[in-house]
């Protein structure tokens, strides 16, 4: 279906429309729902011109037409589905972009892993509020990609990994300022690579080598075995704790997730503590994927917990 153009009033709803458009033939439910919350920021945004109206009604019509098409397509009409499926999306982006970075394998396709996975995760506030841990993905992915790009751009070399000082949480949201008031932004750059670049052998890693070509996306994400364990340490001021290429739990804190839980008799579980604790176990079910064992525990410990004692 061939869409009105976006016109400049809509600036905003741009990435997740082009987001859509690259997952067309890829990930149906990613572009479905890429869609509807552009849909929704551009009701809000929405200053009633003709222009506006006709790409509104014509993105209204398509999500109508795919509804029909994909009525069986579980991810499509349950939200807790799709919430899982975007999820799972995001973060295996986010962690192959994130290894990347972290063995100096820098180039646009880190830019772009990066920058979509941040975009993915403002589409999942369609559910309702982020979880700290998407909060903090989202953002450092943003400044990641911001950051790369203008290393690239400047002939400069980009530091791999979070930002040597703890204490310096403006750089992050300055970065990403400094991104959107240049000519050209992370998502302008990461449209120019090639989706699908014929894989070739690793070449010794280096800040300054251009031959690198990383595993396309589509690779990444039907090996979800070969990315590194999500970083989930609590978020401080300057992104993430060293990275330590490892599933089990580090030897300081595994004596805290292994907390033993009182069950409340007689607790009542409403079916949106329900919903809550299924989010909680297929959360696990993730971290399982990448070895995470820490991350697995914590989650199905509150589910556990939610279940037992009727609270969080």
């Amino acid at each position: 279906m061939e869409f009105p153009p976006c016109p400049p009033s809509l600036k905003s709803i741009q990435h997740f429309l082009k987001l859509a458009q690259e997952h067309d033939t890829r990930d149906v439910v990613i572009a479905y729902w890429a869609r509807l919350y552009a849909l929704q920021v551009g009701l809000k945004a929405s200053t009633q011109t003709g222009e506006e109206t006709k790409l509104l009604l014509g993105l209204m019509d398509w999500l109508e037409q795919m509804k029909k098409q994909h009525a069986d397509n579980e991810a499509l009409t349950n939200e807790v589905a799709a919430q899982a499926h975007i999820e799972n999306y995001a973060l295996k982006l986010f962690l192959y972009a994130d290894k990347q970075d972290r063995e100096e394998n820098f180039g646009k396709n880190v830019v772009k892993a990066f920058y979509s996975s941040g975009v993915l995760y403002d589409i999942l506030q369609t559910f309702g509020e982020l979880s700290e841990e998407a909060l903090h993905n989202r953002k450092y992915a943003k400044w990641k990609a911001a950051y790369i790009h203008n290393c690239l751009k400047n002939g400069e070399t980009p530091i791999p990994g979070p930002l040597p000082d703890d204490d310096d949480e403006a750089e992050l949201e300055g970065e990403n300022a400094n991104a959107s008031a240049t000519n050209t932004s992370p998502e302008d750059a990461a449209g120019a690579v090639d989706p699908a670049p014929d894989p070739q052998p690793p070449a010794p890693s280096s800040p300054t080598t251009s031959s690198v070509v990383p595993p396309t996306v589509e690779e990444v994400l039907n090996n979800p075995n070969k990315l590194p364990s999500p970083p989930v340490d609590e978020e401080k001021p300057g992104g993430f704790e060293p990275y330590v290429p490892t599933g089990q739990p580090h030897p300081a804190t595994a004596a805290t997730i292994y907390q033993p839980i009182v069950p409340v008799a007689g607790v009542h579980i409403t079916p949106d503590q329900m919903i809550t604790a299924q989010k909680y176990c297929k959360y696990a079910g993730s971290a399982l994927n990448y070895d995470d064992v820490k991350t697995a525990i914590e989650n199905l410990q509150k589910a556990l917990k939610l279940l037992s004692t009727g609270s969080e």
